[in-house]
């Protein structure tokens, strides 16, 4: 068998073994298929599989009608993204009502003009307020290391999906840390991207100032083919930057030299496990970094974005709080209810606060380049936990996986997660954080832990 026929295959190597005609994309898209049918009932990570739409891009592929750099390499996206002829669910059964997106999501565009053959969409968590993976309506998404545990959220069947060896990449959607927290607890390297780099048109929206869309992948290679060929500006989102597209794929081989790399203290380091400061250790010590640095009162950023977040969250949904109250998981009811009823008057001051904070960190970013930190305070819980223990304190697990993202995505700043093991075998993801636009310097970072093997994404 081709290597590229594989569980195992990268995007990169899937193009170059068709590009040189040691298979073709019918093949690795019916591959790919059958590996779908074997692991969904563990996995669970699709709600939809669009097999003739995939088959029917695979042949244009072969026949030399879609070219270009992803040219034949299966994915898919969470089920926020639209996909012409299926409802967007975004996790709900309320939104199964709506019609059928008529036109793809842009990214989903961009990545089939890439080439790439879209194959279905993904479980995720109920209107993406959700840290753990496990929707009350489809079901949890398994993690595919231990199918026992977590995926994390809300991406969490983007997650499985390319965990398992399902596709070598797919889409997510991370708020407060939904493309993070699943790369961190499934083992795979993740980009968020700077708010606004990427296109959120036709993506189904949970808090407007903090959304961001992005790659997850086992490779950093492909986080960067897919992250390139998804750039550019984009009219029909009024957030997505003017900014020309800056390929970072060909900058991946400089490594880290020129860039100066400092270790998140303070508040990044307590209020975890001792195996995810563990990881950020072994990272430093393999970068040559011992700086360190404290972004100045990251704990009230995490407090400021969640009352932004459900505030905006819960305006969006006061419709469907108002006449289907009975239909949303009882848990998202409830945060959406509450943010409902919070003052004005705090998402006022949130925002003020916003301000203040993105000015400190950029201050600290005129110094280092890249920051290192926790992606998540733990491996993965077990599903169906609700409570956690961590450094004596316990702690509801839904609201505090993303206790090292949320400071982040707060301000917008880019981030590659890079998954590493731990003595337990379990992934645990270190966050690679860069200034606004600097995408290219924190997947410098992950690819460098990667060549070392300091950083491993082999698929379970």
């Amino acid at each position: 068998m081709t290597a590229a026929l594989d569980k195992a295959a990268t995007a990169a190597t899937i193009v170059a073994d068709i590009g040189a005609g040691r298979t073709t994309a019918t093949a690795v898209v019916e591959a790919a298929l059958q590996r779908i049918a074997a692991s969904e009932p563990t996995v669970n990570a699709f709600t939809d599989i669009v097999a003739t739409r995939a088959r029917a891009r695979a042949a244009a592929v072969d026949a030399g009608a879609a070219k270009g750099p992803l040219a034949g390499v299966p994915f898919a996206v969470k089920n926020l993204f639209d996909v012409e002829g299926l409802s967007t669910r975004a996790g709900s059964v309320i939104n199964v009502d709506r019609p059928a997106a008529r036109r793809d999501a842009a990214l989903v565009r961009r990545l089939e003009a890439a080439g790439a053959v879209l194959v279905g969409a993904l479980n995720m968590g109920e209107y993406a307020y959700d840290f753990t993976g496990e929707n009350a309506h489809y079901g949890p998404s398994r993690n595919p290391h231990d199918p026992g545990r977590m995926t994390g959220g809300s991406s969490g069947g983007s997650g499985a999906a390319v965990a398992s060896g399902e596709v070598p990449f797919s889409l997510g959607s991370d708020t407060n840390g939904s493309v993070r927290v699943p790369s961190s607890l499934c083992g795979l390297f993740g980009l968020k991207p700077t708010y606004g780099r990427l296109s959120r048109a036709g993506s189904f929206l949970f808090v407007d100032s903090l959304d961001h869309l992005g790659p997850m992948a086992r490779s950093v290679e492909d986080l960067a083919l897919a992250f390139d060929a998804m750039q550019g500006p984009d009219p029909d989102d009024p957030v997505c930057t003017a900014r020309p597209a800056e390929p970072v794929r060909g900058r991946l081989e400089e490594g880290i030299a020129g860039l100066r790399i400092a270790i998140a203290g303070g508040y990044f380091a307590q209020g975890g496990e001792p195996e995810a400061f563990e990881a950020v250790a072994r990272a430093a010590k393999a970068l040559g970094a011992s700086r360190i640095v404290e972004l100045p009162q990251a704990g009230i950023a995490r407090s400021a974005a969640y009352i932004i977040t459900a505030i905006e969250g819960a305006q969006l949904h006061l419709p469907r709080l108002r006449t289907r109250a009975g239909d949303f998981d009882p848990d998202t009811r409830e945060r959406f209810m509450a943010g409902a009823l919070l003052p004005g008057a705090w998402y006022v001051k949130a925002q003020r606060f916003r301000r203040l904070y993105r000015a400190a960190v950029l201050k600290i970013f005129e110094e280092v380049d890249v920051i290192l930190a926790p992606a998540t305070p733990c491996t993965a819980p077990t599903l169906g936990q609700t409570m956690m223990t961590i450094a004596g304190t316990t702690m509801p697990v839904r609201a505090n996986l993303g206790l090292f993202t949320q400071p982040i995505s707060f301000i917008g700043l880019p981030v590659a997660v890079a998954p590493l093991r731990t003595a337990s075998g379990l992934p645990i993801g270190v966050q690679a954080i860069a200034r606004p636009y600097g995408e290219q310097a924190a997947l410098r970072v992950a690819r460098h832990l990667e060549k070392l093997g300091v950083a491993d994404a082999t698929p379970a």
